[in-house]
């Protein structure tokens, strides 16, 4: 199936709606959008035991990624990338990889990336177990400083390719002297991202914005990034001076490509107005992209991991994102540490696909004949079957829903309208929907849309976290 979201229009096997996508549910009349903030405060990857590259500090300028079963985890302990993995996000194991040499031992997690001959500043990795070729199927850019003379000192960008995700082979860029800090990367439609913070790059200030940087076969890149996204001093935010000061955004942004839609958390970069850096302080902020270029914010500066508001977080006042999010047992994870002196990686955690919700908003200017709803961009389910699902909840005998499905040009579809609906009737991660003994949408030509409507006396009560649209 494809949507036509303003997107590349892909072909898909599944189209998930989230309510803060407006591009993918645009036409909406009486809901109001929510985000929830983080619910996790756990400590999952606290420091090594004494003697380890991880032991005095770590950060988690890295990433997360599902491998078969397990996930996978690189961060750096001491200058050099280290690895963990785990089965379920919270207990993670470091593995002796025998490998490179630390404190005269070779007993430890660190992956052999340029014989660990250099310092390593972050690095973020995406796992592509369909490439032809076995010894490209792990990908990793990464930050260096000062290995480049011609560089003068700044931020260097540099790629390698792994079979196994632990021994790494350096591979050469083009054009050799980019520069950014990268917080995110992911392969979409045919080609890869890498979301950074560059400086200098655009015009006017903050000097830290959400850029990316894109190549097709991963070793040459284009010159010219794209600036998708800036927090600048425009009134009524005050007017500061300095690379520091101000509204920024670290590292570009966490990624998490959802085929339709692209998820990305960022860091929140608040400068001190005196420009002293270690006033810094940082949450982390959502945005969304459809196209992997350019981002917006779904509520501006709202904090979906908020800074020392958590016990384990209560002495940071800075955060920041990596790269990795996952789906597993019923939750949806986020990995992330404190900036500026971390003292272990966390998780933050929400019920799986429940970062946000649309609820019902009797606005004064709707009167009795209205009712809040929402309709999504059309869909071409390109002759396939396809069924319908909603992760909502506080559904009851007071508050409902009812879903009917459109033409392109909002006409019912018998059979398919809202009278026919019956479920879902309960709350639940994927409810599906159904119109009599009706399970699936076939036999439809054209294009359609989902609409879905709020009703009972309680509509107000019924959050709708996604609807899932797949064959």
């Amino acid at each position: 199936m494809i949507i036509y979201n303003g997107g590349p229009n892909l072909s898909l096997e599944e189209v998930v709606l989230f309510p803060f996508d407006d591009y993918s549910l645009p036409f909406q009349r009486g809901v109001r959008l929510q985000l929830i903030p983080n619910k996790g405060d756990h400590i999952v990857v606290p420091f090594g035991p004494p003697g380890a590259p991880d032991s005095k500090g770590m950060n988690y300028y890295g990433a997360v990624c599902r491998v078969g079963d397990e996930l996978w985890m690189w961060y750096l302990g001491g200058g050099q990338v280290c690895y963990a993995k785990s089965t379920d996000g919270y207990n993670w194991e470091r593995p002796s990889l025998g490998l490179i040499e630390h404190n005269g031992s070779t007993q430890n997690n660190l992956v052999d990336l340029g014989g660990a001959e250099y310092k390593v500043a972050a690095c973020v990795v995406v796992y592509e177990p369909e490439d032809p070729d076995p010894g490209r199927r792990f990908k990793m850019v990464y930050e260096t400083h000062r290995r480049n003379p011609s560089h003068g000192g700044r931020a260097e960008f540099n790629a390698a390719v792994s079979a196994d995700g632990i021994r790494w082979t350096e591979i050469p860029v083009k054009p050799h002297y980019l520069s950014c800090e990268m917080g995110g990367f992911i392969k979409f439609n045919g080609c890869y991202y890498v979301s950074a913070q560059s400086g200098g790059g655009h015009f006017p200030r903050p000097e830290r914005k959400l850029e990316t940087f894109v190549s097709y076969d991963f070793e040459n890149w284009v010159e010219a990034d794209c600036m998708g996204l800036q927090r600048g001093d425009i009134p009524p935010r005050p007017l500061v001076e300095g690379s520091h000061a101000g509204e920024q955004i670290h590292l570009g942004a966490g990624l998490w490509n959802r085929d339709n839609v692209i998820v990305g958390i960022y860091g929140q970069w608040h400068g001190h107005p005196t420009n002293d850096r270690k006033l810094v302080s940082m949450d982390l902020g959502l945005v969304v992209s459809n196209d992997a270029l350019h981002y917006r914010e779904p509520i501006p500066d709202f904090r979906i991991v908020p800074a020392g508001e958590n016990s384990a977080d209560r002495l940071f006042g800075a955060l920041m994102q990596g790269q990795g999010f996952d789906n597993i047992n019923g939750e949806t994870l986020f990995w992330y540490a404190p900036w500026g002196g971390c003292n272990g990686i966390r998780v933050a955690k929400w019920e799986q696909d429940r970062l946000g919700y649309f609820e019902a908003f009797l606005g004064m200017k709707m009167n009795s004949l209205q009712e809040s709803h929402f309709v999504s961009a059309a869909i071409d389910l390109e002759g396939k079957p396809a069924k319908v699902e909603i992760n909502v909840d506080v559904l009851s005998e007071y508050a409902e829903i009812s879903v009917e499905i459109l033409t392109e040009r909002f006409e019912a579809i018998p059979g398919l309208t809202r009278d026919d609906c019956t479920g879902p009737k309960e709350s639940g991660l994927r409810q599906l929907v159904t119109w009599g003994s009706r399970e699936r949408l076939e036999n439809i030509d054209g294009k359609v849309r989902v609409r879905v409507n709020f009703g009972g006396i309680r509509p107000e009560d019924v959050k709708i976290h996604a609807i899932y649209v797949s064959e």
